[in-house]
């Protein structure tokens, strides 16, 4: 690993998008399964974390390719983070937090994951500008 990369606790970013689409696909089909879901929705972190897994995963094996994928992905968590604002509306409406306790979780999970990958892009976008500068 380059000292020149950006990092954080130890990894590179698109391993930590590849993580977090597979933490999030199986976010999905354990809430799913546990909660006795019969819709589809309960699956909604699965459909946002496979393209996340595969960006991730195409970014790691295709290095010239790397920032094409990575902007891709952060397009990814961005949806996800504006998918996990739904939870505001929970909040702001009649309704009470956690009231649908496994639909309310996976909107956190949405808006806690895709707002800190969305941060992470960023600061490793910005990073990779200012090392360009300097050379």
């Amino acid at each position: 690993m380059s000292e020149n990369e950006f990092t954080f606790a130890g990894q590179k970013v698109e391993k930590i998008t590849l993580a977090i689409g597979l933490a999030m696909i199986i976010w999905g089909v354990v809430v799913t399964i546990v909660s006795d879901s019969q819709s589809l929705t309960s699956l909604i972190p699965s459909a946002i974390g496979l393209p996340m897994l595969i960006l991730g995963y195409l970014a790691i094996k295709y290095e010239h390719r790397k920032s094409f994928f990575m902007h891709l992905a952060v397009i990814v968590g961005l949806v996800m983070f504006i998918g996990g604002l739904d939870l505001i509306r929970t909040l702001l409406g009649d309704s009470i937090v956690f009231n649908n306790f496994w639909a309310d979780l996976s909107k956190l999970f949405l808006l806690i994951f895709g707002g800190f990958h969305t941060y992470l892009c960023i600061k490793s976008f910005r990073h990779i500008r200012k090392m360009r500068e300097s050379i």
